[in-house]
C-alpha cells in the first residue's frame, strides 16, 4: 500500500526535575548545597532512510512520544537525558505544522530534523547558593518539551515528471526506458501510484523518472486523482508531456494539452515554471498524423517529439533533451521558500517587542495571565515551599506583573488565573 500523507502528534519529553539535596559527611564541615540538575528531555527526530518509500509505518503510530529527563541526584549528579525517538522516513518527506508552516524538508540521505524539542532539565538547589542564601532549598522543576499536530507528506523525488491523461502510454514509456515494471492495461487510471524508474541515457548520463496518475480537468480542485498527482511533481525538474496524438478513445489532442497546462498553472507551486518536453504518442495510428499536423498548428513553437513507446520507437531524442534540461535547470524551492525568498532584502518593517504577558478580564473579579515567560517561570517552580513562592513572586514582580494587574483594574481579593492555577491578588 503506498502512502504519501499521514496526520500526526508529536510529544516531546519533558526536563528532569532539579532536586534539593546537601552534602552531610562526615569529614566534610559546611558541606553545602549538592543538588543535581535534571536530565534534558528526549526528541522527536525523523530521519531519512532510503530504504523506504512510504509512510505506511506512520499510519499505525499516530501518536509520536519521547521519553522524559532524569531528575536530578544528589553529591552534584546531573539527571539522566531523555532518549531521543528517531523516526525513520523515506527520501522526500515534507513535515508541516497544522497552519502550513514548514519543519522539515527531508531529501538526502540520512539526514535529520528536530520536530519536536525536548524539555530544558530544571537546576539543582547547587545553583542557587549565594552570600545571603548559603542553604537554599528550592529547586527548579523541568520544563515541557514540545507537543503539537503534525502533518507528514511524502513527495515523490524525482529529476522528470511524466503527465498526460489517463491512458496516453506513460506507464510504457517508464517501462521501455528503464527497469520499473509498472502495472499496464487497456483502462483509464490503471496507475494510482507513483511509480519510479532510474533511466540511463546511452551516452551515460542517468536520471530518475517517476510515472504519476492520470490527470483530469479540475485536478487543481481536488477532482479525480487531484492533489494527490500533483503533489508529487513539485519536486521534479524537467516535465514530459505525453500525449495520445492517435486519439484512440475519441479525445483531442490539441484540446488534451490546453487542459493539462491550465492545471498545472492552477496549481499553487508554479509547475509551468519548469521546462516541458511534449511527447507524441501512438504515431502509429491512423489519425495521428492528422491529429499532429492540427495540433502544430494550433501550437506552432511547441517542439513536438514523436514517439511510439509501445515499441520502443523515437525515444532515443526525448531522453537526450531531458538530460540536456537537467543539466541546465536548478531545483525548485518548496512554495513557503520561495516566499521567504522573494520577501527576504525587500521589505523593511519596525515590530515592537513582544510582551512578556498579556493580562486578561474574565470578569466577576476573575483575571488570566497569559505569556511564554509567565508560563515558562511557572511550570519551572515547585510550590512546595516559601522561598519557592518568594522566588516566583519576585519574578512577577521584575516583570512588572502587579503594576500591570492594578492598571487593568484588578482589585484587592480578586482571583489571577495562572496556568488553570488560581490566586487571590493582595493589593
Amino acid at each position: 500500500m503506498f502512502v504519501d500523507r499521514v496526520k500526526l502528534k508529536v510529544k516531546a519529553g519533558k526536563g528532569g526535575d532539579g532536586i534539593v539535596a546537601f552534602r552531610r559527611e562526615k569529614y566534610v564541615p559546611l558541606g553545602g548545597p549538592s543538588g543535581g540538575d535534571g536530565g534534558k528531555g528526549g526528541s522527536v527526530i525523523f530521519q531519512v532512510d532510503t530504504g523506504k518509500s512510504t509512510l505506511l509505518d506512520l499510519r499505525y503510530n499516530r501518536k509520536i512520544v519521547a521519553e522524559d529527563g532524569g531528575k536530578g541526584k544528589p553529591k552534584k549528579m546531573h539527571g539522566a537525558d531523555g532518549k531521543d525517538t528517531i523516526i525513520k522516513v523515506p527520501p522526500g518527506t515534507l513535515v508541516k505544522r497544522e497552519n502550513g508552516s514548514i519543519l522539515a524538508d527531508l531529501t538526502r540521505p540520512n539526514q535529520q530534523a528536530v520536530i519536536a524539542a525536548g524539555g530544558k532539565g530544571g537546576r539543582g538547589n547547587f545553583h542557587f547558593k549565594s552570600s545571603v542564601n548559603s542553604a537554599p532549598e528550592y529547586s527548579e522543576m523541568g520544563t515541557f518539551g514540545d507537543e503539537y499536530d503534525i502533518q507528514v507528506e511524502l513527495k515523490v523525488l524525482a529529476d522528470v515528471g511524466l503527465v498526460g491523461f489517463p491512458s496516453v502510454g506513460k506507464s510504457t514509456l517508464l517501462s521501455v526506458v528503464s527497469k520499473a515494471k509498472p502495472e499496464i492495461a487497456d483502462y483509464h487510471f490503471t496507475t494510482i501510484t507513483p511509480n519510479l524508474g532510474l533511466v540511463q541515457v546511452a551516452d551515460g548520463r542517468s536520471f530518475v523518472m517517476a510515472d504519476l496518475p492520470g490527470l483530469i480537468e479540475g485536478a487543481s480542485e481536488g477532482k479525480g486523482l487531484g492533489i494527490q498527482f500533483l503533489r508529487h511533481i513539485e519536486r521534479c525538474r524537467v516535465i514530459i508531456h505525453i500525449i495520445d496524438m492517435g486519439a484512440n478513445d475519441g479525445r483531442d489532442p490539441v484540446e488534451d494539452y490546453r487542459i493539462i497546462n491550465n492545471e498545472l498553472a492552477s496549481y499553487e507551486y508554479r509547475l509551468m515554471e519548469r521546462p516541458q518536453i511534449v511527447v507524441a504518442n501512438k504515431m502509429d495510428l491512423d489519425a495521428a498524423a492528422d491529429n499532429l499536423r492540427r495540433f502544430k498548428e494550433a501550437y506552432p513553437d511547441v517542439e513536438v517529439f514523436e514517439t511510439t513507446t509501445i515499441i520502443a520507437e523515437g525515444l532515443d531524442p526525448v531522453l537526450y533533451r531531458a538530460a540536456d534540461l537537467l543539466a541546465v535547470t536548478p531545483e525548485f524551492p518548496m512554495h513557503s521558500e520561495v516566499e521567504d525568498q522573494e520577501s527576504e532584502g525587500v521589505l523593511y518593517k519596525f515590530e515592537e517587542p513582544e510582551k512578556p504577558f498579556e493580562i486578561r478580564n474574565l470578569g466577576n473579579g476573575k483575571w488570566q495571565i497569559a505569556g511564554e515567560e509567565i508560563e515558562r517561570a511557572f511550570n519551572a517552580t515547585r510550590f512546595n515551599s516559601e522561598e519557592a513562592d518568594q522566588r516566583f513572586a519576585r519574578k512577577m514582580r521584575v516583570l512588572n506583573v502587579d503594576q500591570a494587574l492594578r492598571d487593568a483594574g484588578c482589585q484587592d481579593g480578586d482571583i489571577v488565573v495562572i496556568c488553570d492555577t488560581e490566586f487571590n491578588f493582595i493589593d
